[in-house]
């Protein structure tokens, strides 16, 4: 899953998610692809799914999604510097770009549309980032 930021605002997608039959938003994602590592993936993702590429890549967690149940990962990367760049991405329907103030980004949380458990997650692991990263 990647977080990217330009300017003072994250940029997230709007799609429809088949398992609850309506729309959500959140981060760009997608699977590595045979041969690539996280941040390679992470690239052409947001190429695919935002029209952008990073200049900057920062990987800052490694979860595991139900590690009882299966032995997924999931890698939250940071995006920055980014720049226009578009790949043919594999979306059934084009998404929807959304961009969301940084300074507001904890009001996420209380959007009816911002709901899934991963999202979440990347969202306070990326806070704590730009935290530490950028104190005030």
């Amino acid at each position: 899953m990647i977080v990217p930021i330009i300017n003072d605002d994250l940029i997230l997608i709007r799609e429809y998610a088949v398992g609850i039959e309506n729309y959500d938003f959140g981060f760009p994602k997608g699977a590595i692809d045979a041969g690539e590592t996280p941040l390679q993936a992470a690239n052409r993702e947001l190429k695919e799914e935002i029209g952008y590429g990073a200049g900057s890549l920062t990987e800052i967690a490694k979860l595991s999604m139900a590690p009882s149940y299966f032995s997924s990962k999931m890698n939250i990367v940071i995006a920055q510097d980014l720049y226009p760049e578009q790949l043919e991405g594999d979306e059934p329907e084009p998404l929807v770009q959304i961009r969301w103030p940084i300074a507001k980004m904890m009001d996420l949380l209380d959007h009816p549309d911002f709901t899934e458990a991963r999202n979440v997650s990347a969202l306070f692991l990326a806070q704590r980032y730009l935290q530490q990263v950028c104190p005030k």
